[in-house]
């Protein structure tokens, strides 16, 4: 197939064109490569898959509406993977316009190459965060989510009413997908693993927040990348069950239908970190701080649906999984 994958310099995108390079689908890739994290590691991903026949970059940013136009015009995407988006909890208490611009007005333009372009199914990301102030664990796609505690959180719960609608309206297959705590090689330095790992290295000491009473449901990146894969060859139809007197959050008349891919093992923060001190081989000296405004403390996937509908289960432990991220680490900053 013919695929167009926005985020391809980010860390799930860029895993997820390698795939679908190597099952032999052609992929599309925007990304405008912006300085929000290291640049230098953006580039060093996209060399993994510039050199592919099948790969062509298209380097824009999803908000220039006829740059984005002109992209679907030009290639005819047969599906999308939306996977770009300004991202980060902490940086929408200071920053948010940028969660405007690329989450809001770039997932319209998404949404309007789609519609337009006879698109057979958009997948897009949504996160984990969406579940806000809710506590009834493990979380689900069926429970009510609308309490977000930050403006990141309330972007992707936007992204999930705006795909909805164009489901409604226009007949276009969406299926938003609800990430939790993405983790591994190539990830995102902005994220707890990756920052704990560069500084227990580099002998500071490391922030704990909430005074580390936390609990994260860590998923690997290719158990993501499988799922993301599984669903974007299964395009949703109507659950004809669906009931306006007692709505679904989760499916819909429309060919709509969000799910969670979590590892459904939640961990708790102090026993991540001793994780990573064992494979590290250094013990971290800890900033003990209370909990920081936006965050949650705890969260848990119930994948329930994603088994049923597509047959697959993250699996990979936390274990196995930050041991293969030291280890990439260790080798991609040549640190022995």
């Amino acid at each position: 197939m013919k695929i167009l994958v926005t985020g391809t310099a980010g860390f799930i995108g860029n895993e997820l064109a390698i795939r679908l390079l190597e099952r032999g689908d052609e992929v599309i890739g925007v990304d405008n490569v912006n300085d929000y994290y290291d640049v230098w590691l953006k580039e060093a991903r996209l060399a993994r898959i510039k050199s592919h026949p099948a790969f062509t970059e298209a380097r824009i940013a999803l908000h220039h509406r006829a740059a984005m136009e002109n992209v679907f015009a030009r290639f005819k995407p047969q599906r999308v993977v939306n996977l770009a988006a300004q991202a980060g909890v902490r940086y929408s208490l200071t920053h948010p316009h940028a969660y405007v611009e690329s989450n809001l007005q770039g997932f319209v333009n998404v949404l309007e190459g789609c519609r337009h372009h006879n698109v057979e199914h958009l997948v897009y990301a949504s996160s984990s965060s969406v579940y806000g102030a809710n506590t009834h664990m493990p979380f689900s796609v069926h429970d009510n989510v609308d309490h977000p505690v930050s403006l990141y959180a309330a972007s992707k719960k936007a992204n999930e009413l705006m795909a909805h609608t164009y489901s409604h309206l226009y007949n276009l297959p969406t299926t938003g997908l609800r990430f939790f705590t993405v983790y591994g090689p190539w990830g995102r330095p902005d994220m707890a693993y990756f920052s704990f790992t560069r500084d227990i290295l580099e002998g500071r000491a490391i922030n704990v927040f909430n005074n580390g009473d936390m609990k994260r449901d860590f998923t690997y990146i290719d158990d993501i990348v499988e799922g993301v894969m599984r669903v974007l060859d299964k395009v949703p139809q109507g659950n004809p069950d669906w009931n306006g007197n007692t709505p679904d959050p989760g499916t819909s008349k429309a060919p709509y239908r969000l799910y969670n891919i979590g590892n459904n093992q939640p961990v708790a923060l102090m026993e991540m970190i001793e994780t990573l001190e064992r494979h590290l081989g250094k013990t971290a000296a800890k900033n003990f701080l209370p909990m920081q405004a936006g965050d949650v403390p705890a969260t848990y996937a119930d994948v329930d649906d994603l088994i049923t509908d597509v047959g697959f289960k993250p699996d990979t432990s936390l274990e196995e999984g930050l041991g293969k991220f030291v280890e990439w680490y260790r080798g991609f900053y040549a640190i022995r």
